[in-house]
This record gives structure tokens, sequence and C-alpha cells, in this order.
């Protein structure tokens, strides 16, 4: 299990580990529906009070911390949409690949690619979460994501379907 300090059960975030393969992919789609919310006080509370993140080349470290990076992040990536996939999963651990599609303020649309590593203490709060991400310019025209904003529809493709 993880190294990291216990969490209170209060915060208890199920499903928790050990993970079957069931219960990460639902852990995913928990993720993924959090971060499409795009409500930075919301998805912080799936992780840890002391958080440890590397996402790109920044490296962040506690909820507060988290809060203003994603506040930051959704000011910049304008109509985010996400999609989320299990990779693979193990005990306490789960790796996720991802692709999300936004825009910035002068119009200009990206599909960003990347692959999580996410390892989770016992009450099924991120304790850390390492993210490589790779930026692709997209014509408006390519985009794929076209739910309104907010949680992907269930019967909306997944990566796989899409074939990303």
């Amino acid at each position: 299990m993880s190294t990291t300090n216990p969490t209170p059960p209060a915060e208890a975030r199920p499903p928790l580990p050990p993970f079957t393969r069931e219960t990460a992919i639902q852990k995913v789609r928990g993720a993924e529906d959090g971060w499409n919310s795009r409500d930075p006080q919301r998805v912080a509370l799936a992780y840890t009070p002391q958080s440890v993140w590397r996402n790109r080349a920044e490296f962040v470290t506690g909820r507060e911390a988290i809060v203003a990076f994603l506040t930051r992040k959704w000011a910049r990536e304008l109509d985010y949409r996400l999609i989320k996939e299990l990779w693979a999963f193990t005990g306490n651990r789960i790796a996720v690949r991802f692709a999300y599609e936004w825009h910035d303020d002068s119009g200009h649309w990206y599909r960003s690619y990347g692959n999580e590593n996410w390892e989770f203490d016992e009450n099924g709060l991120m304790a850390r979460r390492h993210a490589s991400i790779n930026d692709l310019p997209i014509r408006e025209a390519d985009r794929l994501y076209h739910w309104p904003l907010g949680r992907r529809p269930d019967d909306h493709p997944g990566l796989s379907d899409l074939g990303l």
C-alpha cells in the first residue's frame, strides 16, 4: 500500500484499493467525470491533502496547490472535454491513457494526449499523480468530442472506439 500519511475515514473515496478490473474502471470514470466538471475545488477532494503531482514539467503538492493549478489550467484550456481509459492496474495503483480537446483564447484547437500513473491511499484518495502530456494542434473540423460541457454521455465513444 501507499507510504503516505493515512487519510481520515470521513474522506474515503470508494472504490478502495486493492483494485479489481471493475473497480479500476470505476475509478478511472470517476476521475474523468470530475475533471470534466472543471470544478477545481471538487476535483481536489479526490486527492489526499498532501498529494504530490508531476504534470508535464510542473510539480504540485497539496490540495491548495491542486486547486490553483486547475484554476489556471481551465482558464487557459477553454471548452475542455476529456476521455480517460484504463491501461493497467495492480493493488493501489492505476495507469491510464487519456486525450482531451480544448481551445485557447484565440480559437486555436488542440487535442492533448497523455498517460498518467496514479497511486492511492487506503481510503481511495489519490496520493500521487504523474502525468506526461503532448499537445497536438487540430482544426476545429477535426474535433471528435462534441457533447455538451460536463460529463461525457455514457453512449459517447471512448478512446479506443475513436481510434485514439
